[in-house]
């Protein structure tokens, strides 16, 4: 069992920069992909970012390419997503999940989820 905590979300004006982090337990992600998504209010979870346990294979959606860069440390057993340039259409719930076969977009294919954190992002 993995168990991911996240943490960094805030309130931020639009422009401003935020690091979230996801802490994992219970047993080493070294080879795990790592992924973030999200959850607007009335909306469906969404994919954010993925990178392969290696850090090889890494990809974002169009909506945040550019903006947002997706990072491991498998010594500190964590995963981040560095967000620069927030606009307000990136507020939501961030979920950090994990899973060891090939990242994908796909949310089916993410097998253990952290529980979240808000990341609000005021005009």
């Amino acid at each position: 069992q993995v168990q991911l905590v996240e943490s960094g979300g805030g309130l931020v004006q639009a422009g401003d920069s935020l690091r979230l982090s996801c802490a994992a337990s219970g047993r080493t992600i070294r080879k795990y992909s790592m992924a973030w998504f999200r959850q607007a209010p009335g909306k469906e979870r969404e994919f954010v970012a993925a990178i392969s346990w290696g850090g090889i294979r890494i990809y974002y959606s169009d909506s945040v390419k550019g903006r947002f860069t997706i990072s491991r440390d498998s010594a500190k057993n964590t995963a981040y997503l560095q967000m620069i340039s927030l606009k307000p259409e990136d507020t939501a719930v961030y979920y950090c999940a994990a899973d060891p076969r090939d990242p994908s977009q796909g949310l089916e294919s993410w097998r253990y989820w952290g529980q979240g954190t808000q990341v609000t992002v005021s005009s």
